[in-house]
């Protein structure tokens, strides 16, 4: 379905150019802080956890340093697990949801695992809540070799010191402003016709057509669906345009298309889409979901390294 809705920067058409991008810019405003909402957690997790530092984005480095939080006791005999939040910095619970399963759940598989958490990889777009950078870049869509966003060029850095990564999930929300917004945007950005798309009601995942892992995703699945409700297909078997391959399950080509959930070349991938929006659940219900995708997927992962009995 097409919109006659025509986004306030640019010309209808005609892709951005540095002016479009500055006006933009100019329309940001900062709604949080990542200081006092997310650096204050990570701070308290140094009693527990081993924090460092990976990076920090040039816009204010002192303002938006960039860290990782590792499991003690990292032991190069245990598989390495990653946990990535905040990608889209406006993704609320992927922050708070990496955050509480470092606080409530981590300590318990470190014994297995060697877990990375890098719970706000955006922290401007955390700030302003807004899916894109200052440059009007999707860090999203920019994990390749020599990114032109510093959120992703960093992370990449991160992961290239972990060696073998054997699982990461990627958390992410799919919201109202999506539609409002974000797509809106991005249409006007690319000079292209923005055509609208429907918002599913529930949380689902997005798995990696290269390497599907058809029974780790339905884990995730199952373990999420303890917390909250996991989104229907539409009425053409999909969602957000995409074909819905098993209960809750969508595929995207993760490397191809510059996306977070192909910096590694991990054997047990998924990323995480809460819907936040629904009037079914609470702020803390979508934190909550995010822990028990990590979780399942952990157990999951778990019960194929154990050797049958």
């Amino acid at each position: 379905m097409k919109s006659g809705y025509t986004y306030p920067i640019g010309t209808p058409g005609q892709p951005w150019g540095a002016a479009e991008r500055k006006a933009w810019l100019a329309e940001r405003d900062v709604k949080r802080s990542y200081q006092e909402e997310v650096v204050s957690k990570i701070d308290a997790l140094r009693d527990r956890f081993d924090v460092e530092q990976y990076g920090a984005l040039s816009y204010d480095e002192d303002r938006f340093p960039l860290f990782c939080i590792k499991t003690r006791n990292w032991d190069s005999a245990k598989p390495v697990v990653l946990v990535t939040g905040g990608v889209h910095g406006y993704e609320t619970s992927g922050v708070h949801g990496a955050l509480k399963f470092v606080d409530t759940e981590a300590e318990r598989y470190a014994e297995h695992f060697n877990i990375v958490v890098a719970p706000c990889v955006s922290p401007w777009g955390y700030e302003v809540i807004n899916r894109w950078n200052p440059n009007a870049i999707d860090p999203n869509r920019s994990f390749y070799a020599n990114s032109p966003a510093e959120e992703s060029a960093n992370l990449i850095q991160l992961v290239a010191t972990l060696g073998d990564v054997l699982m990461h999930i990627d958390l992410h929300e799919t919201t109202d402003s999506d539609e409002t917004e974000f797509r809106p945007a991005l249409a006007a950005r690319d000079g292209i016709e923005y055509i609208e798309g429907l918002i599913p009601d529930g949380f689902y995942t997005v798995g990696d057509t290269e390497n599907p892992q058809p029974e780790f995703q339905k884990a995730v699945i199952e373990s999420v669906a303890k917390v909250t409700h996991i989104a229907p297909a539409d009425d053409q078997g999909e969602i957000i345009g995409s074909p819905v391959v098993q209960f809750g399950v969508i595929n995207y080509p993760m490397v191809k298309l510059g996306l977070c959930g192909g910096v590694t070349n991990c054997q047990y991938g998924t990323t995480t889409e809460v819907y936040p929006d629904s009037p079914k659940v609470t702020d803390e219900e979508c934190n909550d979901a995010q822990v028990a995708a990590i979780v399942g997927g952990l157990d999951y992962v778990l019960s194929q390294l154990k050797p049958a009995v």
